[in-house]
C-alpha cells in the first residue's frame, strides 16, 4: 500500500491475511516453523515491507474458509492469500462445491478492496481422472475469471525437490501429510518469489 500526503508517497507494510487450513495453520509443528512464520522470515530475509498474518485453521473446507472470510478482512487488512481445498479433497466433496465456496471468498476479497493471490493444490487421482482434472483445474478457471495472482500447487517446490516415493517422506510428518519444518521451507522458498511479486503489486 501507498500513502500519498503533500505530494509525496510513503511506503506502508502490506498487511497479509494467509486464510487457509492446517497447511497454512502450521499443523504439527511449533509454532515458529509452520507456513507462516516461515514465509515471514523469507519475506524479511528479501526486505519485503509486509506483515503476514496466520488465518489457517486446521480440518477447514472452503466452507470454513468462505464462512470466515468477512471477520478475516478488517481494515487493517491489504492483502490475502488463499489456500483452501485440501480437506474438501480428502472428503471426495464435489469441486463444484468448492468451486462456489472459492468463488465466495474472491467475491469477498474484492469487495473489501484487498488484493488476493489464490493457491492451487495437486490431488490424486482417488476419485477418478475427471474429478482430478476439474479440482485442479477450478484454481486457474477462478484466478482468471476474478483476475487474481495464482500460484497453481502449494507443494510444486516440495514434489520439485523431493520427487514422489521415499524422497517424499523425508519432507513430511508422521501423518504422511502435512509437511515437516524443512518441507514447509521448501514450499516457503519455491513460492516466495511469487508472494513477493504478490506484494510489490499491492504497494
Amino acid at each position: 500500500m501507498v500513502l500519498i500526503t503533500t505530494g509525496i508517497a510513503h511506503a506502508e507494510t502490506v498487511t497479509i491475511a494467509a486464510l487457509g487450513d492446517s497447511l497454512t495453520a502450521g499443523y504439527g509443528l511449533p509454532s515458529a516453523e509452520g507456513f507462516v512464520p516461515q514465509l515471514q522470515g523469507w519475506l524479511d530475509t528479501h526486505g519485503a515491507d509486509a506483515k503476514v498474518i496466520n488465518a489457517g485453521v486446521s480440518g477447514d473446507t472452503t466452507a470454513g474458509g468462505l464462512s470466515r472470510v468477512a471477520w478475516t478482512l478488517t481494515p487493517d487488512v491489504d492483502a490475502m492469500i488463499v489456500t483452501l481445498g485440501g480437506n474438501d479433497y480428502l472428503r471426495g466433496l464435489d469441486p463444484a462445491v468448492s468451486r462456489a465456496n472459492l468463488e465466495g471468498i474472491l467475491q469477498a476479497g474484492q469487495a473489501a478492496g484487498v488484493d488476493m493471490l489464490l493457491v492451487g493444490l495437486s490431488v490424486g487421482s482417488n476419485y477418478g481422472a475427471d474429478y482430478k482434472d476439474t479440482f485442479e483445474g477450478m484454481y486457474a478457471d477462478l484466478a482468471a475469471d476474478y483476475d487474481v495472482s495464482l500460484y497453481p500447487d502449494f507443494s510444486a517446490g516440495l514434489r520439485a525437490v523431493a520427487g514422489l516415493g521415499d524422497g517424499m517422506a523425508a519432507y513430511l510428518q508422521t501423518d504422511g501429510i502435512h509437511p515437516n519444518s524443512k518441507g514447509v521451507a521448501v514450499i516457503v522458498e519455491a513460492m516466495g518469489p511469487t508472494v513477493l511479486s504478490f506484494i510489490e503489486a499491492a504497494e
